[in-house]
């Protein structure tokens, strides 16, 4: 029963998280900005500090099953 909601959340996670490290690599390999209006570095470590915190949230649902 409680297997529901940790597979849902772990795969919103992992697709999100993951989503979010390809589209901060693509626009980094295409020398693109992440971010509008903020620092290039600062949006690059805020995507990547970020697409790694929910892909290690998606991780932890997973591990919960």
């Amino acid at each position: 029963m409680e297997s529901g909601p940790a597979i849902f959340a772990g795969a919103a996670f992992a697709l999100f998280g993951g989503g979010l490290l390809t589209w901060t690599g693509m626009r980094l390999m295409h020398r693109e900005p992440v971010a509008h209006g903020v620092s290039p570095a600062t949006a690059v470590a805020f995507g990547t500090i970020f697409g790694a915190a929910f892909l290690t949230l998606a991780v932890w649902c997973f591990g919960r099953l």
